[in-house]
């Protein structure tokens, strides 16, 4: 994200022993200390199985926190980007989910994150730039994810069973980055727009896709090419429910950005391929 925004902006990029997002006076006082023209918040809870044990925390963070840095934003006069997520939906919908889709979280994690949501837009209003942008199944070269777990998992298990019955876009943190860095020099309409790689899998396509092109590689594995095995969400039970469909529809951010979103394969193959390059898996 430094990288995307460094071209137009001088960035200054806040940790939590910078500013704990549960301290509103430590939020206040980092803003108001830097000026910003800009803030980008990329904080947040995202333990979506560990929220169900600390829905307190998890709202402090995605919804208390973001209230806090939308009444900064507004009293600096600063445009604010903030990032959320498809699991604001209930997954019930035959089609992508637009923006103007209702919401309905099935879990702490996604309830914290739609509270978020309401409070920006509810503090920012109409007239101040601000922008919410929701992304899924997100991935990148750096902290703990689904893809380099996967990669990890197929170097010393045998077997995997991974689910098959969730549908989305694997999402990578540089197309976000990028995204980002250009809805921030075009400026479009405040509001919500959806952000996603085009197309659509399952967790398993993904690890399967995954795993192949690492194979094709030569990452060194124990899983056989034929012990990757589909399962159902019933068959791998989790503490928080997940949406069987997560699929977004981009076409209101496509159109604002004058972009067309790459395929979800080929950030994929890309970042196996720094990962490898990198020996991260």
């Amino acid at each position: 994200m430094r990288r995307a925004l460094a071209e137009d902006y001088e960035v200054h990029a806040s940790n939590r022993a910078h500013c704990d997002l549960v301290d509103g006076d430590a939020i206040a006082r980092v803003i108001r200390s830097l000026r910003p023209a800009v803030i980008v918040n990329a904080a947040a809870y995202t333990a979506v199985d560990k929220a169900e044990s600390e829905p307190d925390l998890a709202q402090a963070i995605n919804a208390d926190a973001v209230a806090a840095i939308a009444r900064e934003a507004k009293a600096a006069g600063a445009a604010l980007l903030h990032y959320s997520t498809d699991y604001v939906f209930n997954g019930a919908a035959g089609h992508p989910y637009a923006e103007t889709d209702r919401p309905e979280p099935l879990n702490a994690y996604g309830r914290s994150k739609l509270a978020g949501e309401t409070a920006m837009a509810a503090i920012l209003g109409a007239q101040h730039p601000w922008w919410i942008l929701r992304t899924s199944w997100v991935y990148g070269l750096h902290g703990g994810n689904f893809l380099k777990t996967m990669l990890k998992l197929a170097q010393s298990k045998e077997s995997l069973q991974v689910v098959a019955d969730q549908i989305g876009a694997p999402t990578s943190a540089t197309l976000i980055a990028e995204t980002s860095a250009r809805l921030l020099r075009t400026r479009p309409a405040s509001g919500i727009y959806h952000l996603a790689a085009a197309g659509e899998t399952s967790w398993y396509g993904y690890a399967r896709h995954a795993i192949a092109h690492a194979r094709a590689r030569g990452l060194p594995m124990r899983l056989a090419a034929d012990a990757l095995r589909p399962i159902t969400s019933a068959e791998y039970p989790t503490p928080a429910r997940r949406p069987g469909n997560s699929r977004l529809d981009c076409t209101k951010l496509e159109r604002a950005l004058s972009i067309q979103l790459p395929e979800w394969q080929q950030a994929v193959g890309e970042t196996v391929d720094e990962l490898l390059e990198k020996g991260a898996v």
